[in-house]
């Protein structure tokens, strides 16, 4: 292709708008590009059209005064297999409204020695992509490019939108190793991600509600959550009327760990107590038996997929009074977040409550003491149907999203990256 006909197609395609190509030239580049190879560069130099009209940054004013004019060197899409330089000359005016400042050109970022549209392809990439392997396919700096998507997430997401927020759901995930936790809320109709901030204490919600407003705390009817006390206590401080739902899910979990660990692990050290009776080899068969039969007994019976699971599980609670109490209630306590008649919802926690008590085995019979203080947020579950397990679905993301960033420093983009990912339902 001659010279004269590649700059044409270059001007066609350019889009380089108040300016002509002046020249074109070609280098090679050291550094290889993302898959090993060696990238050129293709260098265009731009010249200002003479009639096109140079515009103030600040107020977009036609400035006729030009102070100097400096050549800049810009990167821009690639071309084929070619990186794309160009070298713009970039005048400075004098701005009878704003003073010295530089001209406006509408497709150059004004603090990016690059293109819109390639910020624009970056940040498009980096949605799917970690920030490494962007800067590797684009040969551009780590930081370069999680400041053109964090700016991008900025501009796409704007400000979090508080309003009309009836039922929410709150828990708290981890940001890095360790205890170090971040309070998460969203709202249950839209499943959109409402408010993120470092923490899971009191503090973590307060800037919530404060962001929500008297009005918006007003028409907030319920709140899902697990019994963590700052997160009540911030509820309960700026949402007293809002009814408070203690979410099935965590409180099957505490059982597990509170109630039927304790009794199997209580059971096992009860067997095992020293005896010369005959039947010793066999009791220390049973202990074995009890210690194995975690995973068992936490299974519900519904998800038992072969017969030999089903016919062990029988075995064991028919061979053991202890845990066939804790294995029943626990099937029965699932479902008290079944009902959704209040009258019978109450009805069936006084029955679990009383057997509970009846039971003689403490773990279970001090689970149960403590569990009566939430009695009403249980009971609360009947009028407003909500869990978090759509937050848990969320935790599992958030932990992918670390994963493939191997760790977020900076939280503001961490939780941008997080809103992006749940930009919720209409």
């Amino acid at each position: 292709m001659a010279d004269h006909e590649l700059r044409t197609l270059l001007n066609r395609i350019g889009g380089w708008d108040g300016f002509v190509i002046a020249g074109i030239t070609t280098e090679d580049e050291l550094q290889p590009d993302a898959l090993g190879l060696p990238a050129k560069r293709l260098v265009i130099e731009l010249r200002a059209k003479a009639d096109a009209p140079k515009r103030c940054s600040r107020c977009g004013t036609i400035v006729a005064e030009i102070h100097d004019v400096t050549p800049r060197r810009i990167r821009d899409l690639p071309i084929a297999e070619w990186d794309t330089w160009l070298i713009v000359p970039r005048a400075r005016l004098q701005c009878p409204r704003c003073g010295p400042t530089v001209e406006d050109v509408p497709w150059l970022d004004r603090y990016q020695r690059m293109t819109k549209r390639l910020a624009e392809k970056i940040a498009a990439l980096a949605q799917v992509a970690t920030i490494t392997q962007v800067a590797e396919w684009f040969r551009v700096s780590w930081g370069t490019v999680k400041q053109i998507d964090k700016r991008a997430l900025q501009e796409r997401l704007g400000p979090l939108v508080l309003a009309g927020v009836r039922e929410i759901a709150i828990d708290e995930f981890a940001l890095h190793r360790g205890h170090d936790y971040a309070t998460i809320v969203v709202d249950v109709g839209t499943r959109r991600v409402l408010w993120l901030a470092r923490g899971r204490d009191g503090a973590a919600l307060e800037g919530f509600f404060t962001a929500l407003g008297p009005t918006g705390c007003a028409q907030l009817e319920a709140v899902v959550l697990d019994l963590w006390r700052p997160y009540l206590k911030a509820v309960r401080t700026y949402c007293p009327h809002a009814a408070i739902v203690y979410d099935g899910f965590h409180a099957l979990a505490r059982y597990a760990t509170e109630v039927i660990d304790r009794v199997r692990i209580d059971e096992a050290n009860r067997i095992a107590r020293p005896t010369r009776a005959p039947g010793r080899h066999r009791i220390e068969v049973l202990r074995r038996v009890i210690k194995g039969t975690r995973w068992l007994l936490l299974k519900n019976r519904a998800h038992l997929r072969t017969r030999a699971e089903r016919v062990r599980l029988r075995e064991l609670l028919a061979a053991n009074r202890a845990l066939f109490i804790v294995y029943v209630l626990k099937d029965d306590l699932r479902h008290l977040w079944r009902y959704r008649s209040v009258a019978a919802a109450r009805r069936a926690w006084l029955s679990w409550y009383r057997r509970a008590l009846e039971s003689g085995l403490t773990p279970l019979m001090r689970f149960a003491r403590h569990l009566a203080a939430a009695s009403g947020y249980i009971i609360n579950h009947a009028r407003y149907p909500l869990h978090t397990g759509l937050l848990e679905g969320m935790n599992n993301k958030i932990k992918v999203l670390k994963r493939m960033a191997y760790g977020y420093r900076d939280d503001a983009y961490f939780f941008l990256k997080i809103r992006a990912a749940f930009p919720g339902i209409q």
